[in-house]
C-alpha cells in the first residue's frame, strides 16, 4: 500500500480546521518509523511553503520529558524570529522499567537518540519548509547531556549549539572510552573519530545558573563523571567548557545569575544567544545576551 503523503498548512483551504494543528502548538507527532517516540513543534502563524526555509531551533527535554512545557516557552521566540520549534519526546521505559538516562547517554547497544532525532528532523521537513540540513540545538539538564554528545556524532548538522547544566559530561579525551571519553566513538557509532577540528566552526554556548551548585538528582557516585571534572553541574560544565576550549573550539561560558537548576530561568539567555545566530543565519543583526559570560 502506497504511503500517504503528509499533509502540510498550505495543502488546505483558507479556513480549514486541519490548519490549526499545523501552525501554532502541534499536538505530539508519533515518529512514523518507530512510533514509541514522538514529537511536538511551534510552527509560526505565517509559516508557508514561499521564499527561504524557516531556521530549526531543537529543543531536548531533560530528564522529567517536560517536552510540551519548553516548546511552549519557546512559542514567542518562534513567532517573533521566523522559526519552527521541535521539541522531541523520549520517554522513560524504553530500555527497561527503570531506564531514565538511555536517550541522554547515546547508548549504541541500547538507544540511538541521536538517530531518531534526524529522522525527526527529515520527517518534519516533509511537512514543513524548514532548513533540516543544519538547525539549532539547545538541551538542558539530561538534555544537555543529550545535545553535546549528538554534537561528537553529527556536528556537520549542527547551526549553532546550546549546552545546558549537564550532570555528566563527555570530554573530547582520546583515551577514555565512552561516555567519559571519547576513544571508541569510531567503533561504537561507525563514524568518524569525534573530530574538534569539524566543530570549530560551530557556534557554542555553555550555560548554566549561577546558583546551580546542589548534588541532588544527580547520578550515583559509580557514574558519575571522573573526580577531575567536578562535584556539581555547574563545575561539570566548566570542566567541558575548558576541555572544549582547550581543543580549539570557541565556546563561550554563560552563568545566569541568581538562577539554579532551572531551564526556563536560563531561556531568555539561550534565546538571546539563538537570537545572534539566527540573525546571522538570515543575514541581519541582533542584541547582546545581558548575562555574565566568558568567552
Amino acid at each position: 500500500m502506497k504511503a500517504e503523503r503528509p499533509l502540510s498548512p498550505w495543502d488546505l483551504p483558507a479556513g480549514h480546521p486541519g490548519i490549526s494543528y499545523l501552525v501554532g502548538h502541534t499536538p505530539l507527532f508519533a515518529l512514523s518509523g518507530d512510533p514509541r517516540f514522538s514529537y511536538c513543534l511551534y510552527v509560526p502563524r505565517d509559516h508557508n511553503a514561499d521564499g527561504p526555509p524557516s531556521p530549526l531551533v531543537v529543543a531536548i527535554h531533560g530528564t522529567r520529558r517536560r517536552a510540551e512545557t519548553l516548546r511552549d516557552a519557546f512559542a514567542d521566540f518562534a513567532e517573533e524570529h521566523g522559526c519552527v520549534v521541535l521539541a522531541p519526546l523520549f520517554p522513560a521505559g524504553i530500555t527497561g522499567p527503570n531506564d531514565l538516562d538511555s536517550y541522554k547517554l547515546l547508548d549504541p547497544s541500547a538507544l540511538r537518540a541521536d538517530e531518531l532525532l534526524l529522522d525527526m528532523v527529515d520527517e518534519i521537513a516533509a511537512r514543513w519548509h524548514v532548513d533540516a540540513d543544519r538547525f539549532h540545538l539547545h538541551g538542558f539538564s539530561g538534555g544537555g547531556q543529550f545535545a553535546h554528545r549528538f554534537t561528537y556524532l553529527h556536528p556537520e548538522r549542527l547551526a549553532s549549539l546550546s549546552v545546558g547544566a549537564p550532570g555528566r559530561v563527555t570530554l573530547l579525551d582520546p583515551t577514555r572510552p565512552w561516555w567519559q571519553g571519547t576513544a571508541d566513538v569510531q567503533e561504537l557509532f561507525g563514524t568518524t573519530a569525534a573530530s574538534p577540528s569539524a566543530m570549530r566552526r560551530l557556534p557554542v554556548q555553555m550555560i548554566v545558573g549561577e546558583l546551580d551548585t546542589a548534588t541532588d538528582g544527580l547520578a550515583p557516585a559509580g557514574q558519575r563523571p571522573a573526580p577531575a571534572t567536578g562535584t556539581n553541574r555547574a563545575e561539570y560544565l566548566r570542566a567541558l567548557y575548558e576541555n572544549w576550549r582547550e581543543a580549539g573550539i570557541d565556546a563561550q561560558l554563560d552563568t545566569v545569575p541568581g538562577v539554579a537548576h532551572d531551564q526556563l530561568g536560563v531561556l531568555p539567555a539561550v534565546k538571546s544567544f539563538f537570537a545572534d545566530r539566527i540573525a546571522t543565519q538570515s543575514g541581519g543583526t541582533s542584541g547582546a545576551s545581558g548575562v555574565d559570560g566568558t568567552s
